[in-house]
């Protein structure tokens, strides 16, 4: 049994981390949720907005938490322009046609990346990206504690505007039903549009909240989208509250895993509780609704 003077800082390194995943997934939980499709592309889209907080860094010094007033609204018109211009004309409304467009999206962007980047990672040095702050219990390094706060705080933006704003009970009656939702002067593309701007606009927050504690490449997307299926998966595909809460319980997983077994069987962990899910409830711990 470990020391829990080791055990309580990996669990909050472990909360930390879960909830930047949770904003992740968050993302794609709306996109299923309202458009009911798996997004392949999602990974690769954070990859995108990793390499754009990187070199807004880099080539014109704003810090990746500022650069979130510059990504945010980019990536929200880039996904609502990739859901309208592409996915949505092409697709056809079949679901098979726009998990091959999303795949496609994915292998032309990480290619991309892998052409004009080369496959090297690439890191930042920001003044505080070594500084810790002592709670008490732990001492919990500054930029994990700040993307813990704003994953926090922006999720509950997201959920205000799901639950609060015409524009989300829009969301939630295209979710239920499309077709009811049309007939009472919703439009329906626009609200799928939006939907996909905003989730993508998610990665865009995350990526700035990820760069001062990890790294780029064109690759980073795989490690990402994996995690943020499984955390849709373990909370309830379209329920807010079980992504949040399924990335934090992830994250927690994955660090007491890693200090216990070792990193590679704290990743391990992360798929044998997607698996069980899958078996045993596969409807996830908070059901299939939009909330």
């Amino acid at each position: 049994m470990l020391d829990p003077i080791i055990l309580i800082p990996a669990a909050i390194n472990g909360l930390t981390m879960g909830a930047v995943y949770a904003l992740v997934a968050l993302g794609l939980t709306l996109i299923y949720g309202v458009l009911h499709i798996i997004n392949f592309a999602h990974g690769s889209l954070l990859m995108v907005a990793l390499y754009a907080a990187f070199f807004l860094y880099r080539l014109l010094g704003i810090d990746p938490y500022l650069a979130i007033v510059v990504l945010v609204p980019v990536f929200f018109a880039a996904g609502y322009a990739l859901q309208r211009s592409v996915i949505g004309t092409s697709g056809q409304g079949r679901d098979q046609n726009v998990l091959l467009i999303t795949l496609g999206v994915s292998i032309v962007l990480e290619n991309a990346a892998l052409y004009f980047f080369s496959a090297d990672t690439k890191t930042i040095d920001t003044s505080y990206s070594l500084e810790v702050v002592d709670l008490g219990v732990a001492l919990v390094p500054l930029p994990r504690l700040i993307g813990f706060v704003a994953a926090l705080v922006l999720a509950a933006v997201l959920w205000a505007l799901i639950a609060r704003t015409d524009l989300g009970r829009a969301i939630r009656a295209v979710a239920k039903e499309p077709h009811g939702a049309t007939h009472v002067g919703v439009d329906v593309n626009h609200v799928f549009a939006m939907s996909f701007g905003i989730g993508t606009a998610c990665l865009g927050a995350a990526a700035c909240l990820l760069l001062p504690m990890f790294y780029v490449s064109p690759h980073v997307g795989n490690v990402f989208v994996l995690i943020a299926f499984t955390v849709v998966v373990l909370g309830g595909m379209g329920s807010f509250v079980g992504a949040l809460i399924g990335g934090l319980l992830i994250g927690l997983t994955e660090s007491l895993g890693g200090l216990l077994f070792g990193e590679a069987a704290g990743q391990l962990g992360i798929f044998l509780i997607f698996i069980a899910v899958l078996l045993f409830r596969p409807t996830g711990l908070f059901g299939s609704r939009l909330a």
